[in-house]
């Protein structure tokens, strides 16, 4: 770890001139992307160029610093296999043995005498038919019930609780998982979530295969209990997030499932533009700061990684019992530029339009009495005060065995300089 620092403090020094002349760059490019795609005619083609010249001057920059090294493959080299050392060694260092996460853990849950199971036959292109999960219920002993057109989900799920099910679980997409699992929550049974969607954000951040669907199913058998938070929204249950401004709004329209791209290309101008109305979004901060005209606000089940991470857009952790705020006022390009600037050197929180915390409770309000709002991908207008809430440990999961390991991996990855240093000291790290 020291040797890296000072190998980057040592690059930092002699190409300094180098590496600001690569932030302009950035700067450049993101106001001209600002203007590209908020912009038309003329003032979206000087976008277009800056994009250009942005991108011109940072592969200038950093060409000119790597060029000035001796023998800079080797040294890349060297300090990105430093790097490799660093985070795996600190990574080992956080998370437990496996055997000790399974040795914690209380207990099995009780193995369902009825499990059912939803499925969604069009779902991810038709997985459940691909993976043939039907067939695979029936030599698990779970009950299924194919979704058809007419149908009412949140009935099938009530008929099925009824009829006696003692667990329930979902073969398709965030929405339908979402709305599932606030009835098992309703009825106080396990919920199980099977990887049967297209994107499957929920099953990501749990640790659970996307890939084959299958794998999934075996939580029926297998009964992993796990406790995590859900959160909601006026009382709308949702397990992912909620989306409002800019995104809420190109949601709503008519074309937008069918052509996303396009749908959004033509809009973005109008919403974003100068010639339009700032969006109808008020919040207050935690430490009392009011907030007014936010384009893009999001209220998640738990913080997402918003930093440079390849892990970036994910939840670590959906057991913190707390709701995930952030929120983006940018009007100008110039502003952007900064906090895109920003975001790069990981200092985005000192730029005015930029608000990020952590709460229990979180209220959107808005003088027009309504919102678009995007709960878990659904397009809804909703009235405000928006009010969001998080239930800590309020819904019962079962998960395959295996996936606890899997989860403590994910909460791992969740390095702090606290934690390292804690590491280093050999004491344990405060957030463990």
């Amino acid at each position: 770890m020291v040797v890296l620092a000072a190998t980057f403090v040592v690059f930092l020094f002699r190409n300094g001139g180098h590496v600001a002349g690569a932030l302009i760059g950035l700067a450049i490019a993101a106001a001209g992307g600002w203007w590209f795609i908020t912009e038309r005619t003329v003032k979206r083609a000087i976008g277009a160029v800056g994009i250009l010249v942005g991108a011109l001057v940072m592969a200038l920059s950093l060409g000119t610093a790597v060029a000035a090294i001796d023998y800079p493959a080797v040294r890349l080299s060297f300090v990105v296999v430093v790097l490799g050392i660093v985070a795996v060694s600190a990574r080992a260092s956080l998370a437990r043995d496996a055997h000790e996460i399974e040795r914690d853990h209380p207990h099995h849950g009780t193995v369902p005498k009825h499990p059912v199971l939803i499925c969604n036959p069009w779902s991810g292109g038709g997985k459940v038919e691909k993976f043939g999960l039907v067939e695979l219920a029936a030599e698990l002993g779970i009950e299924t019930v194919l979704l058809a057109k007419g149908l009412d989900l949140e009935q099938l799920a009530r008929d099925a609780i009824a009829r006696g099910a003692d667990c329930i679980g979902m073969a398709g997409g965030d929405g339908s998982q979402a709305l599932v699992a606030s009835i098992a929550v309703e009825h106080d049974i396990p919920f199980v979530c099977v990887t049967a969607g297209t994107r499957n954000h929920f099953a990501l951040d749990l640790g659970l295969d996307r890939d084959d669907p299958r794998k999934s199913m075996y939580a029926f058998r297998d009964a992993v209990e796990r406790r995590i938070d859900y959160a909601t929204v006026n009382g709308r249950f949702f397990v992912n997030n909620v989306s409002l401004g800019v995104y809420a709004t190109i949601v709503q329209q008519e074309g937008y499932r069918d052509a996303k791209v396009d749908t959004t290309e033509q809009l973005l101008p109008e919403l974003l533009g100068q010639t339009d109305e700032p969006f109808d979004l008020e919040f207050t901060e935690p430490d009392g700061n009011e907030v007014d005209g936010a384009f893009l606000i999001q209220i998640s089940n738990n913080p997402y990684v918003l930093g440079a991470s390849l892990d970036i857009s994910q939840r670590r952790r959906i057991d913190t019992g707390k709701l995930g705020v952030f929120a983006v006022t940018a009007a100008t390009g110039a502003e952007a530029a900064q906090l895109v600037t920003l975001s790069v050197i990981g200092q985005r929180n000192l730029s005015p339009n930029w608000h990020e915390f952590t709460t229990d409770v979180f209220e959107v309000r808005s003088r027009s009495g309504k919102a678009y709002a995007g709960v878990d991908g659904e397009a809804l207008e909703m009235t405000t005060p928006l009010r969001c809430e998080i239930h800590p440990g309020g819904l019962r999961l079962y998960v395959p065995e295996g996936n606890l390991v899997v989860a403590e991996q994910r909460r791992a990855r969740d390095l702090s300089l606290s934690s390292v240093v804690a590491v280093a000291r050999g004491v344990e790290p405060p957030d463990a």
